[in-house]
C-alpha cells in the first residue's frame, strides 16, 4: 500500500471525529489569537504609558488647558482629511460585524491613539475604553486580510480585537471576553466565537502587562451588606436609578454631538469651539477634578463622602466633550459617575458607602452599553465574589431601565428588553432614535 493511500485512510479516520474539527478549530485560533493579543496588548500598554504621562504633566502644567482648542483643531483636521472613514469609531467595529464591507483601515489605530492622548493632555473629559477597542479592531481586522478569511471567520476576528482591547486596557479578561460577545447585539451572546474571544482577552491583558511600563488601578469594597429580602430591595432600587443615569449619559452625548453638528457645518471647527468651551469652563471652576479620567476621585468615591453634584458635573463634561468630536472613550468617566453616584445614595439607600460605590461603578457602565453580564463579570474581577450578587441585582436592573438606548448607536436589537417592544427586534439604536424624532 503507498504512502499516499496511508494518508488518506489516517485522514479520514481523523475527520470521523467531530472532536477532529474542533481541534483544527483550537489550533488556528489559538495561533491567530496569539498575534492579535501579542499586538493588541502591546499597544494598549503603550497606550496606557503614553495617558499617565499626558495625564501628569496636564495637572503639573494647569496653563495648558487653555490650549485645548488646538489640540481639538488638530483632531478635527486629522479626521477631516485623514480619518473620515473610522470617524465613527466602535461604531464602525459594530457595523462591520453586521453588515460588512470592507477591512477596517489600519490607520484608526494611530488616529485614535493620537487624539485621545492629546484629549487628555489638553483637559478634555474622556476615557480610554474607546480607543483601546478600536486599536484592537483595527489590528485584528488586518489579519482578515493577511490570512484571506471567510466573513464568518471575520466576523470572530473583530470580537477577538474588541475583547483584547478591553482586556487590555482595564486587566479584566473575563469582562472583555464577554463584552465583545455581549456588545453586538442587544439582548443575544455570541457563543459561535466564545473560545477566541476568551484567547484574545487572556493574550492581550498577558502582554499588556508583561511589559511593565503602566499599571492597573485597584478598587477595594471593604463593606458588604448581609443579603436579605430588604438589601436586595435597596439593591434594586439603586439599580433604576443607576439605569436612568445611564440613559441619560447616553442621550446628552447624542444631543451635543447633533447640537454640534447642526450649529457647525465644518467638522474641524467643532472641536475648536467646544474647546473654547471647555477651557472656560474649567477656567471657572477652579478645579481639574472633572477632566481626564477621574481615577483619584473614583477611588475616593470608596472611601470617604463626596460632593453630590460630582456625578453630574463629570456626565455633562464628559457628553460634551466626546459630542464637540473630541477623542477618547465613555467607560471610565461612566464608571466616575456611577461610582460618585453610587457615594451620595447613601443618603436615602441603607447600604455601605463602597457597596454602592462599587455597584455604581459598573452598572451604570451596564445600562449605557447594554452589557450587563460583561460588567457583572467585571464587578467581581475587580471587587471580589463577596459583592457579586448586589453588583448583578443592579446591573441587570441598569440594563432594563436604561430603555432602548446606549451609547453605541449601531448597536442591533436581538432581543427586546421587554415585549411591549417586540417590533424593536432586528433595528439599530439610530434608527429608532431616528424613529422618534
Amino acid at each position: 500500500m503507498s504512502l499516499l493511500k496511508y494518508i488518506t485512510i489516517l485522514k479520514k479516520f481523523f475527520l470521523s471525529f467531530q472532536q477532529s474539527f474542533s481541534f483544527l478549530f483550537l489550533l488556528k485560533w489559538t495561533f491567530i489569537c496569539l498575534l492579535i493579543g501579542a499586538f493588541t496588548g502591546s499597544a494598549s500598554a503603550v497606550f496606557l504609558y503614553t495617558l499617565e504621562w499626558a495625564t501628569a504633566y496636564r495637572e503639573n502644567n494647569v496653563w495648558i488647558i487653555a490650549l485645548l482648542p488646538i489640540g481639538g483643531l488638530f483632531i478635527g483636521l486629522s479626521y477631516h482629511y485623514f480619518g473620515e472613514h473610522v470617524v465613527k469609531g466602535n461604531n464602525l467595529l459594530i457595523e462591520e460585524y453586521h453588515t460588512p464591507k470592507k477591512i477596517i483601515p489600519f490607520k484608526m489605530a494611530p488616529l485614535v491613539f493620537i487624539g485621545t492622548i492629546l484629549t487628555h493632555l489638553f483637559g478634555g473629559s474622556a476615557g480610554r475604553e474607546g480607543t483601546a477597542v478600536q486599536i484592537g479592531g483595527a489590528i485584528a481586522d488586518q489579519f482578515t486580510k493577511i490570512f484571506k478569511l471567510s466573513n464568518i471567520d471575520r466576523k470572530i476576528i473583530l470580537i477577538s480585537g474588541i475583547s483584547a482591547g478591553f482586556s487590555a486596557v482595564f486587566g479584566t479578561p473575563l469582562a472583555g471576553a464577554i463584552f465583545a460577545l455581549e456588545v453586538l447585539l442587544i439582548g443575544r451572546i455570541k457563543f459561535d466565537a466564545i473560545l477566541p474571544s476568551f484567547l484574545a482577552a487572556v493574550f492581550a491583558n498577558y502582554f499588556c502587562t508583561v511589559w511593565q511600563i503602566s499599571h492597573h488601578t485597584h478598587y477595594t469594597i471593604s463593606t458588604v451588606a448581609e443579603l436579605t429580602p430588604i438589601t436586595v430591595f435597596w439593591s434594586l432600587l439603586a439599580g433604576i436609578i443607576f439605569g436612568l443615569v445611564s440613559l441619560l449619559f447616553s442621550k446628552s452625548t447624542h444631543l451635543w454631538e447633533n447640537l454640534f453638528k447642526k450649529q457647525i457645518s465644518y467638522p474641524p471647527l467643532r472641536p475648536v469651539v467646544g474647546g473654547v468651551i471647555l477651557a472656560i469652563v474649567v477656567y471657572l471652576m477652579g478645579t481639574t477634578k472633572y477632566i481626564g479620567l477621574g481615577i483619584p476621585t473614583i477611588v475616593d468615591a470608596f472611601n470617604i463622602d463626596l460632593n453630590s453634584y460630582d456625578f453630574f458635573l463629570k456626565l455633562v463634561l464628559t457628553s460634551f466633550t466626546l459630542g464637540a468630536g473630541f477623542k477618547g472613550g465613555e467607560v471610565t468617566p461612566l464608571f466616575f459617575i456611577g461610582a460618585t453616584l453610587g457615594n451620595v445614595l447613601i443618603w436615602f439607600i441603607p447600604l455601605p458607602m463602597p457597596l454602592l460605590a462599587g455597584m455604581g461603578f459598573v452598572a451604570v457602565f451596564a445600562g449605557a452599553t447594554n452589557t450587563p453580564i460583561a460588567c457583572t463579570i467585571m464587578g467581581i474581577e475587580l471587587f471580589g465574589i463577596e459583592s457579586g450578587v448586589f453588583i448583578a441585582l443592579a446591573c441587570t436592573t441598569s440594563y432594563l431601565f436604561s430603555g432602548h438606548s446606549g451609547i453605541y448607536t449601531a448597536q442591533v436589537i436581538g432581543s427586546p428588553k421587554q415585549l411591549f417592544f417586540k417590533n424593536d427586534i432586528g433595528k439599530t439604536l439610530y434608527a429608532l432614535r431616528r424613529k422618534k424624532k
